[in-house]
């Protein structure tokens, strides 16, 4: 890149579409939440934003409330392995079409698409990677396949490709021997609430958290049967809390709540001042997933001084940097017993949970992720 091409690029406003997200605005999901945060933020630093919505996901058309960010509908095939790929190949199809810098697709089955645009128009695309989808215990063989091309093509058809955790990164650069951007997740300011929602809710007494879709690899399971066989006295003192719905899973959703023993709620896919609430109320929040790309919802517990209990795979124990509460991954035993010492400690789970705070609030910030996202951009566009 050129100085001039340089200066050009940095001094005029691009227009990026965002492909492979359910849709805008956030109701659940990672992805879409990054989104978001990213669309809130872009227009000032000089980036419009297009987001391709699933219809199913959400109803809003058009503008939004945000200068500089508009939403286009487009339909899917709404099943669970359809969905996203029809969806991403008519978003595709319909942005060729537009005028836009760039297109940013988000996952790895989307990005198998991150070829096109590039190709046939002439415009540059990049890649984010969330997490290794084909691990996700809910697909098939074939489904499985399809997602492993996905990870190699995301190395290889965009002009650059973002990661959201420093092991994807060491993933990538192991098995793929190719260098990638990292640009993690972020966090906003905690928004403390006193717990008046979650109370109508049937939500009143001291309880644990759980925030996540219910799907296998998120580990709903492990906690409820670790959480069966904990000693009444603590059960009697604590309610569990699960926040979240089937994404896909409603057989798996189901046996959940079939199974699940008295004191716990499930409050189904809940957002802004609910959420809110049950972040600044929470005992603890656990994570038991087996599976994360770098779970958003860690970080935000983190940010509301809560003390966390997760897996201990390479992304949570990143995102936690030593300020969380470890068991091992798929272990029902070990999570039983790391949720009977700590529960009843809580001076450790308020030191735990303050130093969490310093360190989600150092690291983590959505203001910085969209400035090294928009930096991002002009470099691949100035190229």
């Amino acid at each position: 890149m050129t100085k001039r091409t340089r200066q050009a690029v940095a001094e005029r406003r691009l227009r990026v579409a965002m492909i492979g997200q359910k849709g805008y605005p956030p109701i659940h999901g990672g992805i879409e939440k990054h989104v978001a945060e990213l669309a809130a933020r872009l227009p000032s630093l000089g980036v419009d934003v297009d987001i391709y919505s699933r219809p199913h996901y959400s109803s809003l058309n058009g503008p939004t409330d945000l200068d500089g960010v508009q939403v286009r509908r487009v339909p899917s095939i709404p099943t669970k392995h359809l969905d996203a790929i029809s969806h991403t190949l008519l978003a595709t199809t319909d942005v060729m079409l537009r005028q836009v810098d760039l297109v940013h697709y988000h996952a790895l089955g989307p990005g198998l698409l991150a070829g096109l645009p590039r190709w046939l128009r002439g415009k540059p695309t990049v890649v984010t990677v969330h997490g290794l989808d084909w691990q996700r215990d809910k697909w098939g063989a074939f489904a499985r396949r399809v997602l492993r091309l996905g990870e190699a093509a995301s190395v290889r058809l965009p002009n650059g490709t973002i990661v959201v955790s420093k092991a994807l990164r060491a993933h990538y650069l192991a098995e793929h021997k190719r260098a990638t951007s990292y640009i993690p997740n972020g966090i906003v300011p905690p928004a403390y609430r006193e717990p008046h929602l979650i109370r109508q809710a049937g939500v009143h007494g001291r309880f644990v958290l759980f925030v996540a879709r219910l799907v296998p690899e998120k580990g709903c399971h492990l906690l409820l049967e670790a959480w069966s066989d904990l000693p009444a006295a603590i059960r009697q003192d604590f309610e569990l809390v699960i926040a979240g719905d089937a994404g896909f899973t409603p057989g798996y959703a189901e046996r959940l709540r079939r199974h699940a023993p008295a004191g716990v709620h499930f409050l189904g896919f809940v957002h802004g001042p609910v959420l809110e609430e049950l972040f600044s109320n929470a005992e603890m929040l656990v994570l038991p997933s087996t599976l994360e790309g770098l779970s958003i919802s860690l970080l935000e517990g983190m940010s509301y001084q809560r003390c966390c209990l997760v897996s201990d795979i390479p992304p949570n124990v990143e995102a936690a940097g030593g300020n969380a509460v470890l068991f091992a991954s798929g272990d029902t035993a070990d999570l039983r017993r790391k949720l009977a010492e700590t529960l009843p400690d809580e001076g450790l789970r308020t030191r735990l949970g303050a130093a969490g705070q310093i360190h989600a609030i150092e690291h983590y910030s959505w203001d910085r992720v969209a400035g090294m996202t928009a930096s991002f951009y002009r470099e691949i566009v100035g190229r």
